[in-house]
């Protein structure tokens, strides 16, 4: 009785516990792509290194060059600034609205492919998250921390969509 809710609570098809339901034994994450307008230039590799640190960690895949089991690959599409939270100033010079904060969303383009069960396969689904910021303060400085934040929640999105076969 106690296991039974356990099973029905997993809301993403059979659940283990380890958190990956799979039989493949193989995964090849091919090189990520920036195919955006902007980022620093090491994003796609830091994306990939995390997203295969990830599939490593969580799973008892191997990692292969070419030809696994399990195979991502896919770009960074989007590197987006936007402004949010607007405030008035009577000290803006220019008589407008400024902002208090600004928000850094990334969108990451990735296919899928489970060469023993086609049925999770999945082409250029896109994967998105934001994190939001001050905007008085340096981007630079705090931007590898912001795609941190950002690149975890995407590459838990991507495993549960694959491996997980959670469909979100």
């Amino acid at each position: 009785m106690i296991i039974l809710p356990a099973f029905s609570l997993a809301g993403c098809g059979v659940y283990s516990f380890t958190g990956a339901n799979i039989t493949a034994e193989t995964i090849s994450i091919q090189q990520f792509y920036n195919d955006a307008e902007g980022g620093p230039p090491d994003m796609p590799q830091t994306f990939t290194n995390k997203l295969k640190d990830y599939y490593l960690s969580n799973t008892n895949l191997g990692m292969v060059d070419e030809d696994g089991e399990l195979q991502l690959e896919g770009s960074i599409t989007g590197y987006r600034l936007t402004p949010i939270a607007p405030t008035a100033s009577d000290n803006d010079v220019l008589g407008g609205n400024t902002s208090a904060l600004t928000r850094l969303t990334i969108t990451v383009q990735v296919t899928y492919v489970n060469t023993e069960d086609d049925q999770f396969n999945f082409e250029n689904k896109s994967f998105s998250f934001y994190s939001d910021f001050d905007s008085d303060q340096n981007l630079t400085a705090i931007e590898a921390t912001l795609l941190d934040e950002i690149f975890d929640q995407i590459i838990l999105d991507i495993f549960n969509a694959s491996v997980a076969n959670c469909n979100f």
